[in-house]
């Protein structure tokens, strides 16, 4: 814990941050708002309805381990979407006996982690993320991909990710060339955001009274909240290297003292005003989760 010097300069960069924040929050509400309409929600129940009829009429579900995993059988599941959708096109008969591999009498899907991989209508992939935090289960989120034919690259059809989670930038980077590691990458930004989201309303649940203000972006990568103490205010503000991390790089905790013309209990004057930086709490916070730090600190 060391003394800081105060300038006048920090103090406009403090109201200015927070400035910042409290238009995130105001755009926040009215995004929120948007998503929350019916359009939005029949997104979300349509394709969940459409992946639990898939995995209704599966004759059976694959639990895969990391090896297992791979860009040939990712190949596989596109190859069999792509003949199905091409067998029902030209309404062939399900005859299995004219076949050397009757690829189409069993309907799998594919369980890796946290994601179900399902084969649906019309030559394409849905992934199914299952997201949790502390051992309960939280939101599930879609992705479905399709392709003109086998040969050609897949793109996202539909998804319900997040808007603010950057899907079309990582299906630019990663789909054409890894589409395997653009699967995994999407269910690490999605888990990634929801222990954030969790980690700040669980702070907001236990210690809700001791915080006055409590600011953040929609993913949560960019979070600040003042504590008020009986002789200062604490401002904690936390900033995280990518939208994958769920521990803060850049934390910055400091102390602002309070009217120093007041009395402290001892009957002297506190501080010279001069705000203190906790370097001990930003320790507890950089290698904590959120509550566990902000017990520590």
């Amino acid at each position: 814990m060391g003394e800081v010097t105060f300038m006048q300069e920090d103090d406009n960069h403090l109201e200015a941050t927070r400035a910042r924040f409290s238009s995130v929050l105001k755009r926040h509400g009215e995004l929120t708002e948007r998503l929350s309409r019916d359009s939005d929600k029949m997104i979300f129940e349509r394709l969940q309805k459409e992946f639990e009829a898939a995995r209704a009429s599966q004759t059976q579900e694959v639990c895969l381990d990391t090896e297992q995993w791979n860009d040939g059988l990712l190949a596989t599941i596109r190859e069999r979407v792509h003949m199905e959708a091409e067998r029902k096109a030209m309404q062939l008969p399900l005859d299995s006996s004219m076949l050397p591999i009757s690829i189409f009498n069993d309907k799998i899907t594919y369980k890796v982690g946290t994601k179900v991989i399902c084969c649906l209508e019309g030559a394409r992939i849905g992934i199914q993320y299952e997201t949790s935090f502390a051992g309960e289960a939280r939101e599930l989120y879609h992705c479905v991909l399709e392709s003109k034919s086998f040969l050609e690259k897949m793109t996202v059809l539909q998804h319900t990710v997040p808007f603010f989670l950057p899907i079309r930038e990582v299906e630019n980077d990663l789909l054409s060339s890894n589409a395997m590691k653009f699967i995994d990458h999407i269910g690490d930004l999605l888990q990634a955001y929801v222990d954030r989201r969790e980690q700040v309303r669980l702070i907001k649940d236990l210690y809700g009274n001791q915080i006055g203000q409590l600011y953040h972006s929609l993913p949560y990568h960019m979070i600040e909240f003042v504590v008020d103490d009986f002789d200062c205010k604490v401002t904690v503000s936390l900033r995280y290297a990518d939208l994958l991390s769920i521990l803060p790089t850049g934390i910055s905790v400091v102390a602002w003292p309070m009217n120093q013309s007041k009395k402290s209990p001892t009957g002297g004057k506190k501080g010279n005003g001069s705000p203190i930086r906790l370097s001990y709490a930003e320790d507890a916070l950089r290698t904590l989760s959120l509550p566990e730090g902000y017990i520590h600190s």
